[in-house]
């Protein structure tokens, strides 16, 4: 498709040069904060200034997140936007997908990508298609990872308050540039619709629990999320071994280290990102949040996949003993942090002939399902209303043995099926008429809650909210339905056990 640049003008900013892309106008790795580098590493990020440049040059990406060598999956279906990722702790930009040049007040969806905390970036994530075809803005971010995000460093002193949450500080700031600067390139500050994937709708929850950013959002979608519930974990000791120092001589000596050290300390401990209730930053678990603000909140969609565990099978093959250590670390999550003894053996009481490795993928599927259905049930109960799906449409490319798997709804959320250069992480066969029908339905459904607060009239089952009396969720498959409380009965009986 062909792509030419284009300049206009932010009227706090300066002029910025981006690029037209079809009907797109792209501006790509726009700085939204200073460098969290040197004193600014594990502190609060700091909104950036006016542009030194005469004109910033948007044409392209610029840096992603510390973070260790991606892993590329579904590669052969799937296409990069940043073919050449650099990585460097200066990492706080934004991208924007607009239909127009003109002044008009478009709904601004701002995604927030996933990757455990701990990889990934905005650029990964192809905006256009849903920008011109719901008429919207689309902003992705990108935001601290792994320890140099999410180390609750707060034991040391006042100036790391909030260490734990400096990655979703991150994407606030973010959120309060939109405010103050997305009217320049068509988008509407009072509506703004939060979503984000995996680690992305994590955050979502997390911002949901943020004081800092209400107001700043309106609507809500967490795919694949988990909720925040639970204070940081102190590492500070696990890697103070590492580095054969005392605790006290840590920040000290991680002030000292260079970044792809410390990543290279993350990967050797096993450590890396969460989502986290850290009293500064997120100051109350999600389900709290939504209750204390009641019609004060905003709508919200949540979700899963019917086989969330497989991709992480996948990725990180492993055995009998490994698979139930991780089982154990996963189900203490699902159960917001209680002894997961008793879940884990009416687990295996349930389903007595599965393997290890199958036992591990189901409880992914409860951590992220769990957390799913209480959000969207705590969002109708306070008011502004909560709707709750899972995605059944399995992956049909590869070897399809991973079902509905984690991340595989994305490409249905952008649309990406509707332009074969679209970038992002495809897992269905492009060309299939009913995954076209269901990526038709699925992004109408997101850009008409983004639009309006309900997700009804995108071409799918009228979809009611979920509550605690009917429980009724929407199937996302080649032929859609609603689903009963019959369809989450069995695992909540097992959730109720713990």
């Amino acid at each position: 498709m062909a792509e030419n640049g284009m300049t206009r003008k932010d009227t706090r900013l300066g002029n910025i040069q981006g690029k037209s892309i079809g009907n797109i106008q792209a501006f790509f790795g726009i700085r939204f904060g200073q460098a969290p580098v040197g004193p600014l590493r594990f502190k609060a990020s700091i909104a950036a200034g006016p542009w030194t440049e005469e004109t910033y040059d948007a044409t392209s990406p610029r840096h992603c997140a510390m973070q260790p060598p991606p892993i590329d999956f579904f590669k052969e279906n799937s296409r990069r936007i940043n073919v050449e990722p650099t990585y460097d702790e200066d990492c706080l930009f934004l991208n924007i997908y607009t239909p127009s040049a003109d002044s008009k007040k478009r709904p601004v969806l701002f995604w927030i990508h996933g990757g455990s905390y701990v990889t990934g970036s905005g650029y990964e994530y192809d905006g256009r298609v849903l920008a011109e075809q719901g008429d919207v803005l689309v902003v992705t971010v990108n935001y601290r990872l792994g320890l140099l995000g999410f180390l609750d460093l707060s034991e040391f002193g006042e100036d790391y308050r909030g260490s734990a949450s400096n990655g979703i500080a991150d994407q606030i700031l973010g959120l309060e540039w939109v405010r103050d600067n997305i009217a320049d390139y068509g988008g509407d500050p009072e509506n703004v619709t939060l979503f984000g994937e995996s680690a992305g709708a994590g955050s979502v929850n997390g911002i949901l629990g943020a004081p800092r950013a209400d107001g700043l959002y309106h609507r809500a979608i967490a795919h694949s999320g988990n909720a925040a519930a639970t204070p940081p974990t102190s590492i500070a000791p696990v890697l103070a071994n590492h580095l054969q120092i005392s605790p006290e001589q840590l920040p000290v000596k991680l002030a000292g280290m260079r970044a792809d050290e410390i990543i290279a300390m993350q990967t050797a401990t096993g450590t890396g990102g969460s989502l986290s209730v850290d009293g500064t930053v997120i100051t109350r678990p999600t389900v709290q949040a939504i209750a204390e603000r009641g019609r004060q909140g905003v709508p919200y969609i949540a979700g899963s996949n019917a086989n969330e565990g497989t991709l992480f099978t996948l990725l990180m093959p492993g055995n009998d003993e490994t698979y139930e250590q991780a089982a154990r670390h996963i189900a203490t999550l699902a159960l917001n942090g209680a002894d997961p003894q008793r879940y884990l053996a009416a687990l295996k009481a349930h389903y007595p002939d599965l393997s290890s490795q199958s036992r591990y993928e189901l409880v992914w599927n409860d951590l992220l399902r769990r957390a799913s259905i209480y959000l969207a049930e705590a969002a109708s109960a306070a008011g502004p209303g909560g709707w709750l799906y899972r995605f059944d449409m399995p992956t049909n490319i590869a070897d399809g043995k991973q079902g509905a798997t984690h991340a595989s709804e994305i490409a249905f959320t952008f649309n990406t099926f509707a332009d074969a250069q679209a970038g992002g992480i495809v897992m269905h066969d492009r060309e299939d008429p009913a995954v076209l029908k269901l990526a038709e339905q699925w992004s109408q459904t997101v850009l008409n809650f983004a639009k309006t607060g309900d997700p009804n009239g995108g071409g799918l089952p009228a979809w009611p909210r979920y509550d605690d009396s009917t429980r009724v969720s929407l199937v996302l498959d080649a032929e859609s339905w609603l689903a009963d409380a019959a369809l989450d009965e069995v695992h909540r009986g097992l959730w109720a056990t713990a």
